[in-house]
């Protein structure tokens, strides 16, 4: 799934729906960083609800979208802001390695030998 923004969705959650998306191009990294990818995206939409996306941007930087329905009074926007912050602490790691993972097998960069230490 790309956007025209040179965006790439890597997955997301829908609490409307309450649907998970995992992009299919991605289906080479383990399972267990799948799963984890899963519960991070389902639990922020069942504490906060809306629509969350992770994408890499044109850089490879993974960002996280939030949307919400403009009907929606339950959306918790600052528990929005919190949850993200939290997730940025708690899994840099992994976040860290998924952005060096698309870096290196999608945006073709080269790996320099500091980034294997990480």
């Amino acid at each position: 799934m790309e956007y025209d923004e040179g965006k790439v969705a890597l997955c997301g959650a829908n609490s409307y729906e309450q649907k998970y998306y995992f992009n299919q191009q991605f289906s080479g990294l383990p399972e267990s960083i799948k799963q984890e990818l899963q519960i991070m995206c389902v639990l922020y939409t069942e504490d906060v609800g809306g629509v969350l996306v992770l994408e890499f941007d044109q850089d490879g930087t993974l960002e996280f979208k939030v949307t919400a329905e403009e009907s929606d009074y339950l959306f918790d926007e600052i528990g929005s802001v919190l949850k993200i912050k939290q997730y940025r602490r708690e899994k840099r790691e992994l976040l860290e390695s998924l952005e060096m993972y698309y870096r290196v097998f999608y945006l073709g960069e080269e790996l320099e030998s500091g980034d294997i230490d990480k």
